[in-house]
């Protein structure tokens, strides 16, 4: 029997054509049971609710704004205030498709999601294994499946959609196939404002490259999505840039904000002491020190496990990285959660990008940064690990780099799902988790 089981386990990973599906297929099985059946039977949170078994439970946050606008279109005054303008309209498009089908929002809306998703796990396989080997494309399909923030891909949210439709047109500029990367690159910027970045990424890799005139025209031409939603706002809303001042009323200000992130990195070590104690007190100084121990135990915890690697049974090393990351979950809140990955998606993956790339091909590695730049100019720290998830080179770095630390790159995947259930609880909870 155990047998049997190495023989469909080495099978489903050395089959190109099953792989993207069965990561695709266990990552919906992990985050679907983890909200329909686990989460519905945790104690409710204060905040939060109570989930209940349905559709409803994939349609919160974001989701809302995209129902609306899937129904009764977009609405947009200019004073400050959130409205549904800020989000861009292809995916609630593609939603009211289904909708007019008699299909309800929330199945609409989650098969859209999870089949674009599929899609976008194809493309990026098929894209790496073009140009690197199979063990990258299947370690980077993995890192994409299993990232925490790939629970964002089972609901109805735009990352399935987005991923794929940036991957795609990714693949086809580096395919040199220019009509498909015009085709893609729009629909992309028509689906999140992190397509803009696929603009100059384009024009400055065929710079780069030495590309013909093609090649910077069809990356021009991605721009065409922006441009279509920018007449729709100066026909309905009478300015044709009403979607950036949108903006405003979830990101107030551009630009770094270095408050923002200065106040974010010193939550993971301090907790919420560091805000409230030294910004909003008079007083200031840290008032709970319960925080900054188990911090310290967990780093000295985690220091000793990698200094002592040698002297340890591999077993035992396993025991001891996971029960280390069992004893943060219990500890951590969905809060500081979203610090360490917005930490480590935008700086972290960045690093590695910056590392690697002399590895990766020089769209890839340019529409990375051009991502990061954008998202570090946004203005906030909202979201970030949610963003930067959908800014695929990122990812696609993480897995080359774990290629080549297989069992490290277990362990990483190991500590992937752990997260990916967390935050899974914590959306069906409507707790906010990025």
């Amino acid at each position: 029997m155990a047998k049997n089981k190495i023989v469909i386990t080495e099978f489903l990973w050395k089959s190109d054509f099953l792989f993207p599906a069965v990561m695709w297929l266990f990552s919906r099985i992990i985050i679907w049971s983890t909200m329909l059946l686990i989460a519905p039977k945790l104690p409710s949170p204060v905040p939060g609710i109570a989930p209940h078994f349905g559709w409803s439970i994939f349609d919160a946050w974001d989701s809302v704004h995209y129902r609306a606008i899937a129904t009764n279109g977009y609405e947009f005054i200019n004073d400050g205030k959130q409205h549904n303008l800020a989000f861009f309209p292809l995916f609630p498009l593609c939603i009211w498709v289904l909708m007019t089908l008699g299909l309800s929002f929330e199945v609409a809306g989650t098969l859209v999601n999870n089949l674009a998703f599929l899609a976008a796990l194809y493309c990026l396989y098929l894209w790496l294994k073009e140009h690197y080997d199979t063990s990258t494309a299947k370690w980077a399909t993995a890192v994409v499946s299993w990232c925490p923030m790939s629970m964002f891909t089972g609901v109805i949210y735009t990352e399935g959609l987005y991923l794929f439709l940036s991957t795609a047109a990714l693949r086809a500029f580096d395919r040199q196939q220019y009509g498909w990367t015009t085709l893609w690159g729009a629909m992309a910027t028509a689906t999140r404002p992190t397509g803009m970045a696929l603009i100059p990424a384009f024009a400055i890799a065929a710079w780069i490259e030495r590309r013909p005139p093609i090649a910077y025209i069809a990356g021009l031409a991605t721009a065409i999505g922006l441009i279509l939603f920018s007449f729709y706002c100066a026909i309905h809303f009478h300015n044709p840039l009403a979607f950036i001042a949108a903006q405003r009323g979830w990101r107030p200000s551009l630009g770094f904000d270095w408050q923002g992130w200065l106040n974010m990195l010193m939550q993971i070590p301090f907790g919420f002491n560091w805000y409230y104690g030294w910004v909003h007190s008079p007083n200031g100084g840290i008032k709970d020190l319960t925080h900054p121990l188990l911090f310290s135990i967990i780093v000295c915890s985690a220091y000793a496990l990698w200094h002592f690697r040698k002297h340890l049974l591999s077993v035992k090393l396993v025991y001891g990285f996971y029960v280390l990351n069992l004893f943060l979950l219990i500890l951590a809140n969905e809060q500081l959660i979203n610090n360490l990955l917005n930490v480590f998606m935008l700086l972290g993956g960045g690093y590695i990008l910056w590392c690697l790339r002399r590895q990766l091909t020089p769209v890839t590695v340019i529409y990375g940064f051009c991502g990061i730049g954008l998202l570090l100019a946004s203005g906030g720290t909202i979201s970030l690990s949610r963003l930067a998830y959908g800014i695929v080179p990122l990812s696609v770095a993480i897995g080359v780099l774990l290629s080549r630390y297989p069992r490290q790159g277990y362990l990483a995947l190991g500590l992937f799902v752990t997260l990916l259930v967390k935050l899974a609880v914590g959306f069906a909870q409507e707790l906010w988790v990025g």
